[in-house]
């Protein structure tokens, strides 16, 4: 609970940090409400909206009501997902300010000393230093190849753990051991005539626990005519703490990574995920206050472009790829597609594989409820809308959800899991299939 010296420090904080011309913006028409999984899944109450929560930071900022228990609840509820944005006639940045204020109450709130030390261990022990996230995934690698994971199964012992951690542990991606995540490329050749030269942005759990969907990633661009060079010093998006009320280490960790691209001399700067990419491509938003790295932001952001939209530039989708018959759908990154711009691509991609048939979901632009972490920290919220999500998935009969996101990728195997569905639906990566559909063409980095 907050005293009321945190509190007037949280208020006085809302007055000098929040954009009043962005909070204004605001007309109140409610385009957004139809698009915000929240609102919908609350009973429509005005709280849980986008509108609703800007009037909520609207009126710390007046004064009219104090940055208590519930107005940060209702904040911290809100997915991040920013499907209002595109809807919104007034072009109100929503994510904005959800950023800044979740900040300003994170910032001006003591916590009590066991969640001290979590955020510290998370935000500043782990997440920016590349070698400790490779030790801590070396141990769940240990953990799933030893033997251990099947004693910890067999003999209960994950009842222990909150309902949400026992359900993730079972859909953790088979871990690469500790040498291979140590060895990683620096610069590879493109296959055949180079026709861009490209940065990749590996990341930090993308890089350890979802590695394989970094190499196919990678065999991908060069197959497509990439060149690539994947500079050691880059470290973490900062997403996790620019979303979680840590943005003076977002910063920190955006100065980091634009040293490390920018002397590089690539055309563009490549993720797949879209999560990451879409804080990546607002760095200059993050820094703009900095007259030093104002300028080097915008110059790095520019450049930011996801593994589809490359793909379909070069024309990937025209290589004749062919796949075993299957049945596939796609799950919308939020981020990819309301922050990043890219919906058309993957579909395009997944489209031209013979082979496959594509069925579009219903709400396929609708969250999943994964948003980071917010299905650890939100279970109740995230599988109310995980399970809206696979009634939309199983009337498509998909045999195969594809997806563009990390978090997007656990929570539909998740909701995989919980429907009993595993025997005959699995979800993948899209990198993951395009690269079956390659090989099964016959088209291989290593002919």
């Amino acid at each position: 609970m907050t005293t009321t010296k945190e509190r007037e420090a949280i208020q006085q904080q809302f007055k000098e940090r929040m954009n009043e011309d962005e909070l204004m913006n605001c007309m109140r028409c409610g385009f957004c409400l139809p698009t915000c999984p929240t609102y919908i899944e609350s009973g429509f109450q005005e709280s849980h909206s986008p509108r609703g929560r800007i009037a909520l930071m609207k009126a710390v900022v007046d004064g009219l009501i104090e940055p208590d228990e519930d107005v940060e609840r209702t904040l911290n509820m809100c997915l991040g997902c920013r499907a209002c944005e595109p809807v919104c006639p007034s072009g109100v940045n929503y994510g904005h300010l959800l950023e800044e204020a979740r900040d300003i109450i994170q910032q001006n709130k003591k916590h009590s000393w066991p969640v001290r030390i979590l955020r510290k261990a998370v935000f500043e022990g782990l997440f920016p230093h590349p070698e400790r996230m490779r030790t801590i995934t070396g141990l769940i690698s240990f953990y799933q190849r030893s033997g251990l994971q099947r004693i910890v199964r067999n003999t209960g012992l994950l009842n222990v753990l909150p309902p949400q951690l026992k359900d993730m542990e079972k859909v953790l991606p088979k871990v690469p051991a500790f040498k291979e995540m140590k060895h990683r490329p620096t610069h590879l050749p493109a296959k055949g005539e180079t026709k861009r030269r490209v940065a990749f942005f590996s990341g930090c759990l993308m890089d350890t626990m979802f590695m394989e969907t970094n190499d196919a990633t990678m065999k991908l661009l060069q197959l497509a005519g990439c060149e690539i060079v994947i500079p050691p010093q880059q470290t973490c998006c900062g997403a996790l703490h620019g979303h979680g009320g840590e943005k003076n280490q977002a910063k920190e960790l955006a100065k980091r990574n634009i040293e490390a691209f920018e002397n590089l001399n690539v055309d563009y700067i490549i993720t797949n995920a879209g999560g990451c990419g879409a804080f990546l491509i607002e760095y200059d938003h993050l820094l703009k206050d900095d007259p030093m790295w104002a300028e080097r932001a915008k110059a790095f952001t520019e450049k930011i472009k996801d593994i589809s939209a490359i793909l379909v530039e070069l024309n990937f989708h025209k290589k004749g790829l062919k796949h075993p018959s299957q049945v596939v759908t796609y799950q919308d990154s939020c981020h990819l597609r309301n922050v990043m711009k890219t919906a058309s691509a993957p579909r395009v991609l997944l489209q031209s594989i013979e082979g496959l048939e594509f069925r579009e979901m219903k709400d396929a632009d609708r969250c999943c409820g994964s948003a980071g972490i917010y299905n650890i920290v939100e279970p109740e919220m995230s599988m109310q809308i995980l399970d809206y999500k696979m009634e939309q998935v199983k009337e498509t009969k998909a045999t195969t959800i594809v997806t563009a996101n990390p978090g997007c990728l656990l929570q539909m195997k998740l909701g995989i899991e919980r429907e009993g569905l595993s025997d005959r639906v699995r979800a993948v990566h899209i990198v993951e299939l395009l690269l079956e559909a390659a090989e099964a063409t016959g088209l291989t980095v290593n002919q």
